[in-house]
């Protein structure tokens, strides 16, 4: 299979699991005190912001597809100075939000299933990047994939 053709598969299941989730109705399948339920929308609105601010980052080499623009520059500064996918990084603490405010079992599975997506996503793109990108392979070395913690800096997969 073609890698370009690979690359939207990706943005096709990416937009169910997605989708599922902001539509799955709540339960109550654990309590959501009022705040469980600000603590969802925080974790949402702060996804959100970090997805905007990574996007604007990247500029024109912004694209759906996980393949890299042909005439794109590989970003290592602003929020891609801290983690390789800050826009991941964002949809996940979007996942998260829905997942913990919804008091629902499917939504939490669902949710589960698109964090486990999205690190498979994350690593077939960064072949894509090595690729394409000389200095990718260093810049990966030194920065984690999805959260910037320290504890977690001698392992590039985290």
């Amino acid at each position: 299979m073609n890698r370009s053709l690979k690359g939207w598969i990706f943005v096709g299941v990416q937009a169910i699991l997605l989708v599922t989730l902001i539509l799955l109705p709540a339960d109550d399948n654990w309590p959501t005190p009022l705040w469980v339920t600000g603590l969802g929308l925080l974790l949402i609105l702060l996804g959100l912001i970090v997805m905007a601010i990574a996007a604007l980052r990247l500029g024109g080499s912004l694209r759906p597809s996980p393949v890299p623009a042909a005439n794109g520059e590989l970003q290592t500064v602003g929020l891609y100075r801290y983690v390789r996918h800050p826009i991941y990084s964002g949809v996940l603490a979007v996942v998260v939000g829905l997942a913990i405010r919804s008091g629902s079992l499917i939504t939490l599975a669902v949710a589960a299933v698109t964090i486990g997506f999205f690190a498979v996503k994350a690593k077939w793109e960064e072949q894509q990047l090595a690729d394409h990108y000389p200095s990718y392979s260093a810049y990966a070395a030194r920065t984690p994939r999805f959260f910037p913690l320290g504890v977690m800096r001698g392992n590039p997969d985290r």
